[in-house]
Protein backbone atom coordinates (compact mmCIF):
# COMPACT_ATOMS: atom_id res chain seq x y z
CA UNK A 1 0.00 0.00 0.00
CA UNK A 2 1.77 3.21 -1.02
CA UNK A 3 0.85 6.38 0.86
CA UNK A 4 0.77 9.89 -0.78
CA UNK A 5 1.50 12.81 1.24
CA UNK A 6 0.08 16.54 0.14
CA UNK A 7 1.84 19.17 1.56
CA UNK A 8 0.35 22.81 0.80
CA UNK A 9 2.78 25.70 1.37
CA UNK A 10 2.49 29.33 1.11
CA UNK A 11 5.29 31.25 2.93
CA UNK A 12 6.45 28.19 5.10
CA UNK A 13 10.64 29.32 4.63
CA UNK A 14 11.06 28.39 8.49
CA UNK A 15 9.23 25.23 8.35
CA UNK A 16 9.06 23.52 4.88
CA UNK A 17 12.04 21.72 4.94
CA UNK A 18 11.86 20.08 8.53
CA UNK A 19 8.11 18.88 8.11
CA UNK A 20 9.97 17.21 4.82
CA UNK A 21 12.56 15.77 7.00
CA UNK A 22 9.89 14.04 9.81
CA UNK A 23 7.55 12.72 6.78
CA UNK A 24 10.68 11.46 4.73
CA UNK A 25 11.73 10.00 8.49
CA UNK A 26 8.18 8.19 9.15
CA UNK A 27 9.64 4.47 8.65
CA UNK A 28 7.59 1.26 7.09
CA UNK A 29 5.46 3.13 4.78
CA UNK A 30 5.74 3.05 1.57
CA UNK A 31 5.19 6.83 0.25
CA UNK A 32 5.19 9.66 -2.43
CA UNK A 33 5.83 12.94 -1.42
CA UNK A 34 3.86 15.94 -3.19
CA UNK A 35 4.42 19.64 -2.45
CA UNK A 36 2.61 22.31 -4.13
CA UNK A 37 3.59 26.12 -3.40
CA UNK A 38 0.67 28.30 -3.70
CA UNK A 39 3.38 31.72 -4.82
CA UNK A 40 5.20 32.27 -2.02
CA UNK A 41 6.53 35.26 -1.11
CA UNK A 42 9.40 35.29 1.37
CA UNK A 43 11.81 32.80 0.18
CA UNK A 44 10.18 29.36 0.44
CA UNK A 45 10.74 28.82 -3.08
CA UNK A 46 14.53 29.05 -2.63
CA UNK A 47 13.41 26.46 0.03
CA UNK A 48 12.40 24.39 -1.85
CA UNK A 49 14.81 23.89 -4.62
CA UNK A 50 17.54 23.18 -2.18
CA UNK A 51 14.73 20.00 -1.02
CA UNK A 52 14.36 19.15 -4.64
CA UNK A 53 18.33 18.63 -4.70
CA UNK A 54 18.33 16.81 -1.36
CA UNK A 55 15.39 14.78 -1.97
CA UNK A 56 15.01 13.86 -5.96
CA UNK A 57 11.98 11.54 -5.54
CA UNK A 58 10.07 14.47 -4.46
CA UNK A 59 7.73 16.32 -6.52
CA UNK A 60 7.28 20.06 -6.58
CA UNK A 61 4.96 21.77 -8.26
CA UNK A 62 5.18 25.39 -8.02
CA UNK A 63 1.83 27.60 -9.08
CA UNK A 64 2.45 31.27 -10.44
CA UNK A 65 -0.96 32.97 -8.37
CA UNK A 66 -1.82 32.74 -4.84
CA UNK A 67 -5.44 31.02 -5.27
CA UNK A 68 -5.53 29.52 -1.50
CA UNK A 69 -5.38 26.20 0.22
CA UNK A 70 -8.06 24.73 -1.44
CA UNK A 71 -6.87 25.26 -4.71
CA UNK A 72 -3.39 24.40 -3.95
CA UNK A 73 -4.83 20.55 -2.45
CA UNK A 74 -7.03 20.21 -5.86
CA UNK A 75 -3.92 20.44 -7.60
CA UNK A 76 -1.85 18.16 -5.36
CA UNK A 77 -4.06 15.87 -5.38
CA UNK A 78 -4.00 15.20 -9.50
CA UNK A 79 -0.55 14.34 -9.04
CA UNK A 80 -1.05 11.78 -6.54
CA UNK A 81 -0.96 8.09 -7.20
CA UNK A 82 -1.02 6.31 -4.06
CA UNK A 83 -3.50 3.81 -2.96
CA UNK A 84 -4.52 6.46 -0.25
CA UNK A 85 -3.62 10.25 0.25
CA UNK A 86 -3.20 12.40 3.41
CA UNK A 87 -2.85 16.23 3.69
CA UNK A 88 0.27 17.49 5.73
CA UNK A 89 0.55 21.13 6.83
CA UNK A 90 3.67 23.04 6.55
CA UNK A 91 3.37 24.32 9.60
CA UNK A 92 4.85 21.42 12.24
CA UNK A 93 1.19 21.43 14.17
CA UNK A 94 0.75 18.00 13.29
CA UNK A 95 3.59 15.01 13.73
CA UNK A 96 3.95 12.56 10.54
CA UNK A 97 4.73 9.77 12.79
CA UNK A 98 0.95 9.55 13.38
CA UNK A 99 0.09 8.41 9.78
CA UNK A 100 1.18 5.15 11.38
CA UNK A 101 -1.69 5.33 13.68
CA UNK A 102 -4.29 6.18 10.96
CA UNK A 103 -3.16 3.18 8.64
CA UNK A 104 -3.56 0.81 11.10
CA UNK A 105 -7.29 1.58 11.42
CA UNK A 106 -7.24 0.54 7.84
CA UNK A 107 -7.36 -2.99 8.49
CA UNK A 108 -10.53 -2.89 10.34
CA UNK A 109 -12.55 -2.01 7.02
CA UNK A 110 -12.96 1.50 7.31
CA UNK A 111 -13.27 3.84 4.69
CA UNK A 112 -11.66 6.77 5.59
CA UNK A 113 -9.35 7.83 9.06
CA UNK A 114 -9.54 11.15 10.76
CA UNK A 115 -7.04 12.04 13.29
CA UNK A 116 -8.97 13.86 15.91
CA UNK A 117 -6.84 16.10 18.06
CA UNK A 118 -9.77 16.50 20.98
CA UNK A 119 -9.31 12.18 21.29
CA UNK A 120 -5.86 13.02 21.66
CA UNK A 121 -3.09 15.28 23.15
CA UNK A 122 -3.70 19.15 21.92
CA UNK A 123 -1.27 21.95 22.73
CA UNK A 124 -1.03 25.88 22.59
CA UNK A 125 -4.91 25.93 20.55
CA UNK A 126 -6.30 29.02 21.01
CA UNK A 127 -9.66 30.06 22.71
CA UNK A 128 -10.79 30.77 19.37
CA UNK A 129 -9.57 27.93 17.41
CA UNK A 130 -10.84 25.41 19.62
CA UNK A 131 -14.13 26.78 20.21
CA UNK A 132 -14.50 28.05 16.45
CA UNK A 133 -13.47 23.71 15.89
CA UNK A 134 -16.19 22.19 18.19
CA UNK A 135 -18.81 24.53 16.70
CA UNK A 136 -18.16 23.64 13.27
CA UNK A 137 -17.56 19.98 14.15
CA UNK A 138 -21.22 20.19 15.81
CA UNK A 139 -23.12 21.58 12.55
CA UNK A 140 -21.16 19.10 10.83
CA UNK A 141 -23.16 16.25 12.62
CA UNK A 142 -26.59 18.14 13.20
CA UNK A 143 -26.48 18.22 9.43
CA UNK A 144 -25.00 14.96 8.32
CA UNK A 145 -26.09 12.60 11.39
CA UNK A 146 -22.49 11.58 12.78
CA UNK A 147 -20.81 11.58 15.62
CA UNK A 148 -17.51 13.85 15.06
CA UNK A 149 -15.39 15.16 17.41
CA UNK A 150 -12.86 17.22 15.13
CA UNK A 151 -14.54 17.69 11.16
CA UNK A 152 -11.43 20.81 10.72
CA UNK A 153 -8.53 18.34 11.52
CA UNK A 154 -5.74 18.45 8.86
CA UNK A 155 -5.20 15.07 8.56
CA UNK A 156 -8.14 13.20 6.96
CA UNK A 157 -6.78 9.46 5.16
CA UNK A 158 -8.68 9.16 2.23
CA UNK A 159 -8.98 6.88 -0.52
CA UNK A 160 -6.75 7.89 -3.73
CA UNK A 161 -9.48 7.01 -5.76
CA UNK A 162 -11.73 8.70 -4.33
CA UNK A 163 -9.78 12.20 -3.77
CA UNK A 164 -8.83 11.79 -8.23
CA UNK A 165 -12.29 12.04 -8.65
CA UNK A 166 -13.20 15.01 -6.49
CA UNK A 167 -14.16 18.58 -7.83
CA UNK A 168 -13.30 19.96 -5.26
CA UNK A 169 -14.31 23.87 -5.64
CA UNK A 170 -13.69 25.33 -2.56
CA UNK A 171 -10.07 27.60 -2.89
CA UNK A 172 -9.41 28.60 0.55
CA UNK A 173 -9.46 26.56 4.21
CA UNK A 174 -13.23 25.74 3.39
CA UNK A 175 -12.06 23.09 1.84
CA UNK A 176 -12.29 21.15 5.08
CA UNK A 177 -15.86 21.11 5.82
CA UNK A 178 -16.55 20.34 1.69
CA UNK A 179 -13.91 17.31 1.99
CA UNK A 180 -16.28 16.24 4.47
CA UNK A 181 -19.52 16.44 3.66
CA UNK A 182 -18.27 14.69 0.08
CA UNK A 183 -17.19 12.06 1.87
CA UNK A 184 -19.96 11.66 3.71
CA UNK A 185 -22.64 12.25 1.09
CA UNK A 186 -20.79 9.54 -0.79
CA UNK A 187 -21.42 7.05 1.63
CA UNK A 188 -17.62 6.82 3.08
CA UNK A 189 -17.62 5.81 6.67
CA UNK A 190 -15.02 8.10 9.07
CA UNK A 191 -13.17 6.59 11.83
CA UNK A 192 -11.50 8.58 14.29
CA UNK A 193 -8.75 8.02 16.05
CA UNK A 194 -6.16 10.16 18.86
CA UNK A 195 -3.54 12.39 17.36
CA UNK A 196 -1.07 15.15 19.01
CA UNK A 197 -1.34 18.53 17.86
CA UNK A 198 0.63 21.68 18.90
CA UNK A 199 -1.13 25.31 17.63
CA UNK A 200 0.69 27.65 16.76
CA UNK A 201 -0.05 31.71 17.02
CA UNK A 202 -0.88 34.36 14.15
CA UNK A 203 2.59 36.10 15.01
CA UNK A 204 4.11 32.59 14.81
CA UNK A 205 2.22 32.07 10.95
CA UNK A 206 -1.34 31.17 11.64
CA UNK A 207 -3.36 31.80 8.42
CA UNK A 208 -6.81 30.82 9.79
CA UNK A 209 -9.18 34.00 11.06
CA UNK A 210 -12.86 34.22 12.47
CA UNK A 211 -13.94 35.11 9.00
CA UNK A 212 -12.89 31.37 7.45
CA UNK A 213 -15.21 29.87 10.36
CA UNK A 214 -18.26 31.58 8.86
CA UNK A 215 -17.60 31.07 5.72
CA UNK A 216 -16.84 26.92 6.88
CA UNK A 217 -20.64 27.04 7.81
CA UNK A 218 -22.15 28.48 4.85
CA UNK A 219 -19.96 25.40 2.92
CA UNK A 220 -21.38 22.99 5.16
CA UNK A 221 -25.00 24.12 4.46
CA UNK A 222 -23.75 24.56 0.51
CA UNK A 223 -22.43 20.88 -0.08
CA UNK A 224 -25.06 19.30 1.99
CA UNK A 225 -28.20 20.62 0.19
CA UNK A 226 -27.33 22.05 -2.88
CA UNK A 227 -24.10 20.15 -4.40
Amino acid sequence: MKLSVVIPCYNEKNTIEKIVDLVKGVESIEKEIIIVDDASKDGTVDVLKSIEKKYPDIKVIYKEVNKGKGDTLKVGFQHTTGDYVIVQDADLEYDPQDYVKLLKVLEEGVDVVYGSRFLGKYEKMTTLHYFGNKFLTLVTNLLFGVTLTDMETCYKLMPGDFVRKLDIKSSRFEFEPEITAKILKSGLKIKEVPISYKGRSFSEGKKMTWKDGFNAIYSLVKFKFFD
